[in-house]
């Protein structure tokens, strides 16, 4: 996402609320011991190196709406970044990975302590993914202390509270849906899909953010209405060009493998499209099968390309971005913040095309 938004001014204050925070955490830590004090570097690590999108659109939000304090609003966005680090973390252990934009992440750092110490590899994976485990914790639950850091009314902590809550609350929905889909080999209809997308996606890394800066500036509820309408439907045309990007993206600017969607079976709006049709015959033994292979999936993705999944899905993330677009269309809506949200859903269909 670290294209999708001009950086607003302010990020330069998360950086610093961030920073604090991993210094009082790592004091904290060291008193402990200096296991615990590693893995607290090990989480900042993490942390350090984003685009910090969720951060900017919090600060864009709560500047074009009159917001002007902005060390404030930036423990708001320092809180909505560590929600993101928690997610990760957790997304990693869940997808049993051990890579992060090609350097271990945390369970990949542990497993590797653990094979030094001698462990056998079921032993060493074990305590990787223990190690993710609390460490998602740790930033899951201390997103929530670094908002309550912002001076606010109490009815605003409240709110702001609430806002985040509904996004870890959907997350985790969002998270769970996807774990009972893989229990049977029938692929769930687009609705499904979307709502996956929205509740993995657009609650924490649009929705959310948006509301947050819009609320703490003290703005009206049409306007927060309509943050949260844009976000939903901006980060479902996010979700759905990302997925087509896994299958179909260059692998040097996704970082990852272009098949591993395929391998692991992903529901998509692609699968969805392309199962509901006859050539879903001829790749769904291949769909999900750990085995394989890069020209097994150069097969797949000319039968997702002939059978017009691809161009389908392409669409449909555009029908999403246009309908994000139409959200902002009130006069609610600051013209400077509408022409600073427009562009963010224009990359996002321009990176399928």
């Amino acid at each position: 996402m670290d294209t999708l938004l001009v950086a607003p001014a302010g990020l330069e204050q998360v950086e610093g609320a961030l920073a604090r925070f991993f210094d009082e955490s790592k004091v904290r830590a060291a008193k402990i011991g200096p296991g615990y004090h590693a893995l607290w570097e090990t989480l900042e690590r993490c942390t350090a190196g984003g685009k910090r999108f969720r951060p900017r659109l919090v600060m864009s939000a709560y500047q074009m709406l009159g917001g002007t304090d902005l060390d404030n609003a930036a423990e708001v966005g320092a809180a909505f970044e560590m929600l993101h680090t928690a997610l990760i973390v957790h997304d990693d252990v869940i997808d049993r990975d051990f890579i992060r934009r090609g350097i271990p992440n945390v369970s990949g750092r542990y497993r590797a302590i653990a094979e030094d110490a001698g462990l056998s590899p079921d032993g060493a994976r074990h305590i990787g993914f223990s190690a993710g485990v609390i460490a998602g914790d740790l930033a899951l639950s201390n997103a929530y202390r670094l908002l309550e850091r912002a001076d606010a009314p109490a009815a605003t902590r409240r709110r702001l509270g609430e806002i985040l809550d509904e996004a870890v609350f959907a997350s985790a929905a969002g998270e769970f849906l996807d774990i009972e889909t893989s229990l049977t080999s029938a692929m769930p209809p687009l609705e499904d899909i979307v709502q996956m997308a929205r509740l993995k996606t657009s609650v924490y890394s649009f929705e959310g953010p948006l509301q947050a800066g819009a609320v703490l500036a003290g703005a009206d509820e049409e306007v927060i209405g309509r943050l949260g309408d844009f976000g939903r439907d901006a980060g479902i045309a996010y979700q759905i060009a990302d997925d087509l990007l896994g299958v179909f993206g260059n692998e040097t600017r996704t970082g990852k493998t272009n098949w591993g969607d395929l391998r692991e079976g992903k529901r998509t709006a692609l699968m969805s499209y392309v199962a509901a049709r006859p050539e879903w015959e001829s790749i769904s033994s291949l769909v999900g099968d750990s085995g394989m292979s890069a020209s097994d999936a150069d097969h797949v993705r000319r039968v997702l390309v002939d059978s017009g999944a691809r161009d389908y899905s392409v669409d449909l993330a555009a029908q999403y971005a246009a309908r994000a677009r139409a959200h902002l269309e009130s006069d609610a809506v600051p013209a400077t913040l509408r022409s600073a949200l427009h562009p963010v859903v224009t990359a996002v269909v321009d990176r399928v095309h």
